[in-house]
């Protein structure tokens, strides 16, 4: 039957709550998310928070008619709730989706392909690979916030495939206080040994007018022209233990099987699950990647097997 697509609670307004926007347990999480079809609704409560909006005339009432599509009252467009998300054109239940969401956010260090194969008992190891490639890309946002307060910058050397041996990576990581850090930031260098590099990778990651801690003096110099604060620190202890975690997760949970092209969004997801790792909810997790997937492109399996480098 068909019906109006009702205004959601799921606001940006506010800051989300557990139990109301988010399942807090595993046990609400089976409770909520039983059928296919409270999946479907929830997905569209995310999808168009302040209600739907057609993306043809901009029109915000719609009829529902069929499984994941609205039609817009005003211009009779039909709309997907998958279409144009990462979803797009996937032939599994969204509720699969859901599962493999939750799975992934729900362990700390992360998945391997053939872990989230076993888990949901997808039909091949390729569709997991295919399926955390797709949710990677949606654990950064195109336009993060930029690091603020004081920053560590530097660089290490990160091995994984062949492919990827000895990739050398930017690191720039906040100091919130003596032992603790705050978020973290990524950048590769496929060129030589360049100043500019290091200044460009600043200027993307980081706010203008916060502290810059770096041993370099050429870096330094064009940084403090450009309106950024620097101290000197040979040491960078935030960059080293970052640097050493990092490692220790590619060669634990990827078994090093990181090539070059799908570097930078191994990444994204350690980014991700770094700067969330004070979160006491699985569930929070659960809601920010899936938020974050209904706003992120559709990537073709051709994209995730050779990516532009970036």
């Amino acid at each position: 039957m068909a019906y109006l697509l009702e205004r959601s609670s799921h606001t940006t307004s506010r800051r989300p709550v557990g139990g109301a926007d988010y399942p807090r347990s595993r046990q609400e999480f089976e409770d909520w998310f039983g059928d296919e079809a409270g999946c479907v609704e929830y997905l569209a409560a995310l999808r168009w928070p302040e209600g739907f909006t057609c993306p043809m005339c901009g029109g915000d009432r719609s009829w529902r008619t069929g499984h994941l599509s609205w039609m817009c009252v005003a211009c009779g467009r039909k709309t997907s709730v998958t279409a144009g998300t990462i979803f797009h054109r996937s032939h599994a239940p969204v509720s699969t989706w859901f599962a493999a969401i939750w799975y992934v956010t729900g362990q700390r260090n992360g998945v391997s392909a053939r872990g989230l194969q076993r888990a949901l008992g997808l039909g091949s190891y390729e569709t997991a690979w295919a399926w955390l490639q797709k949710l990677r890309r949606a654990m950064v946002r195109p336009r993060h916030d930029l690091l603020t307060g004081t920053i560590e910058l530097d660089e290490t050397f990160v091995n994984g495939s062949a492919v990827a041996a000895r990739t050398r990576v930017l690191v720039a990581v906040e100091r919130v206080s003596r032992q603790r850090l705050g978020r973290v930031r990524f950048g590769i260098v496929d060129r030589g040994p360049d100043s500019r590099h290091l200044v460009d990778f600043a200027r993307q990651t980081i706010e203008q007018g916060a502290t810059i801690r770096i041993d370099l003096g050429t870096p330094a110099r064009h940084l403090v022209r450009l309106g950024y604060v620097h101290e000197r620190d040979s040491a960078a202890p935030g960059v080293q233990f970052v640097a050493s975690d990092l490692k220790r997760w590619i060669a634990g949970t990827l078994r090093h099987h990181v090539s070059r092209a799908n570097l930078p969004y191994y990444l994204d997801e350690y980014a991700f699950r770094f700067d969330r790792r004070g979160s006491t909810g699985h569930g929070m997790l659960f809601y920010e990647l899936l938020r974050q997937a209904v706003a992120t492109e559709p990537h073709p399996l051709a994209d995730l097997v050779q990516p532009q480098l970036r």
